[in-house]
């Protein structure tokens, strides 16, 4: 019994050790990782997370690829495009949100239609986002490049500078806290994408497939930690201690880190409490690829494994941490 005892600490130690590298927008969704690591969840599930941040979704999947960090929090489009773009073997293994995306434009524009003419920001032209945005231009008859200019600056604050310095005929597709942010600066919203597109999956976590069949238990124990700084910050009993987060983190006024808080508590805008895949979105962000981004792709199952989630899951119920199926 005592042999197993210090069998048992050992391996606990040798947990403790288990550094993983995670990849993050520096924006209202990286605040999950910040309770966590605050709160120490991760270490508690034998995990040494370092958190980055990142320039541009670009950045990310060559990230990815060369091995700087082992999983990427970002839109599952990027998987989709480096499977079919890049050839190279990422897998999705959980959800996250459906991307609490706005169209925010310059003053200047009313309606879509006057759009005409003017400057596109967006993190990468064939990825994401910037998708969302050629379709609803789309459904007015603009097109990109005959009728728009695309101009590719990177992540959601470059794009609040780029819509600062161009005050008139300009938009970009943002989230929080810069709709908010943008709205308090007098620019245009025209409400969330999903109401003009439909079904969105945006946020997951990827990786390259083979790293995580070969790290399967330390997948899942991420995975599970994940949830359960959701389930963190998604309680209004924590909401001091994460606006305080929000302010020290990612640097938001107090004003607008209370409300970008109350907005990812949102149900059906905000984050997903269980970080699950949303597969209507999915078949939808993949037929957004299909009219838009050059190339070719698969069935919804070809970008994602969530058998890690399924053990994940299993994990937390049997700790008590979430309920059981009904």
């Amino acid at each position: 019994m005592l042999q197993r005892t210090i069998v048992a600490a050992r391996r606990g130690a040798l947990r403790m050790s288990e550094r993983l590298i995670v990849n993050c927008n520096p924006t209202a969704k990286a605040l999950p990782f910040h309770a966590g690591l605050a709160r120490g969840l991760f270490a508690k599930r034998g995990i040494a997370l370092e958190l980055v941040s990142t320039n541009s979704s670009r950045a990310q999947r060559d990230g990815i690829a060369r091995g700087d960090f082992q999983i990427v929090h970002v839109a599952i489009d990027n998987a989709v495009s480096m499977r079919e773009d890049d050839g190279i073997d990422v897998v999705a293994i959980m959800g996250g949100d459906p991307g609490m995306n706005e169209l925010i434009t310059t003053p200047d524009i009313t309606k879509l239609e006057d759009f005409a003419g003017g400057k596109l920001f967006v993190d990468a032209p064939d990825t994401a986002f910037a998708l969302q945005a050629y379709r609803m231009f789309a459904q007015v008859g603009l097109e990109r490049d005959r009728d728009y200019k695309v101009v590719a600056v990177g992540r959601g604050e470059l794009r609040v500078e780029a819509l600062r310095d161009n005050p008139t005929h300009a938009a970009a597709i943002l989230n929080l806290p810069y709709t908010l942010e943008t709205k308090a600066m007098g620019l245009r919203s025209f409400g969330d994408t999903t109401d003009y597109i439909g079904p969105y999956q945006a946020g997951s976590a990827f990786g390259l497939r083979t790293w995580f069949a070969e790290n399967r238990d330390l997948t899942v124990r991420y995975i599970a930690t994940y949830i359960e700084c959701l389930t963190y910050i998604l309680d209004p009993a924590h909401h001091a201690e994460c606006v305080s987060l929000l302010i020290s983190k990612l640097k938001m006024e107090p004003t607008i880190a209370d409300e970008t808080l109350r907005l990812l508590r949102a149900p059906k805008y905000g984050l997903d409490p269980l970080a699950q895949m949303d597969l209507p979105g999915v078949e939808n962000t993949l037929a957004l690829r299909q009219l838009f981004a050059p190339g070719a792709c698969g069935k919804a199952s070809d970008y994602m494994d969530l058998s890690y989630y399924a053990e994940a899951l299993a994990l937390l119920r049997q700790d008590g941490l979430v309920g059981r199926p009904s």
